[in-house]
């Protein structure tokens, strides 16, 4: 009946630049959007009910958790009573990989608002749609927009970027996802907060081949201990040619980006998963 494609992002830097009083962490980073994405398909209109329901079909080995406790599900349940939806039943196809710091999970519901309010003319503000997605995630109001932007707060504040400030357009950019899970927990246990010296948002104005030694990922220097294979894949694709590479997010997944296209990746990792395309 509809169908919508969740889009990914990669993180540009990641510091961690305080903690709160909510026990949350203060951050900074730039969002980009990256063109892997799942597929988000509304099948099924059903009854009016006083207790609507969304029932998720999810179709992909890469997601494993329980359909009903996902956060597609979740989206709908935010609007549906507000806005008198009728049952639903939705079909998600993963392509992106779950825990890997691509912000999967938050794309999905966030697109999911994004569908009710185009299929079912909901007329939702921008401003309305942003208020829903920071009660989804401190991270999903990234994908309302999908616009590269400098992310500061826990997530929710944003700056876009126009393309003088950063424009990726004639790069390739590779992903490599080892099957390592990375819980928010684990990434948070060793971070030792401290203000950044130079934003990320600056740095990223300057040519990439100057980002390697200054924009960082503050996950990087605990995690790569625990799970060293990372920091090797790292150094591989550098190795590979890489103008830049880094770990995306809290998650496992390194990306790096290339001027040419990386033909060797795929058999260089091919005991993960791997994903090759032109930003």
């Amino acid at each position: 009946m509809m169908t919508i494609y969740p889009c990914s992002k990669i993180n540009l830097g990641l510091n961690i630049i305080g903690k709160r009083n909510d026990g949350y962490h203060n951050l900074e980073t730039v969002l980009y959007p990256i063109p892997l994405c799942d597929q988000l398909e509304l099948i099924d209109i059903g009854h009016q009910s006083e207790n609507p329901l969304c029932t998720l079909e999810v179709d992909g080995a890469l997601l494993d958790c329980d359909p009903q406790h996902n956060l597609v599900v979740k989206a709908y349940e935010l609007i549906a009573k507000e806005h008198g939806l009728p049952d639903i039943r939705v079909k998600l196809t993963k392509k992106i990989p779950s825990e890997a710091g691509l912000g999967g999970g938050s794309s999905d519901a966030v697109n999911m608002l994004k569908l009710l309010n185009e299929y079912f003319s909901l007329n939702i503000s921008s401003p309305k749609m942003q208020d829903y997605a920071v009660q989804l995630g401190a991270d999903c109001s990234f994908f309302i927009h999908n616009k590269p932007c400098f992310a500061s707060g826990i997530g929710e504040k944003m700056e876009f970027l126009n393309t003088e400030d950063i424009n990726l357009s004639r790069y390739y950019i590779g992903l490599v996802k080892p099957e390592i899970s990375i819980s928010t927990k684990e990434a948070f246990s060793n971070i030792k907060p401290r203000p950044s010296t130079v934003s990320c948002k600056d740095i990223v104005k300057c040519p990439i081949k100057d980002w390697r030694y200054s924009l960082v990922n503050d996950f990087e220097h605990s995690i790569f201990k625990s799970h060293p294979s990372l920091g090797r894949i790292k150094e591989e694709l550098y190795n590979m040619g890489a103008l830049y590479a880094q770990m995306s997010g809290s998650g496992s997944t390194m990306f790096g980006i290339f001027s040419n296209e990386p033909h060797s990746m795929m058999q260089s990792f091919r005991d993960s998963f791997t994903f090759i395309t032109k930003l």
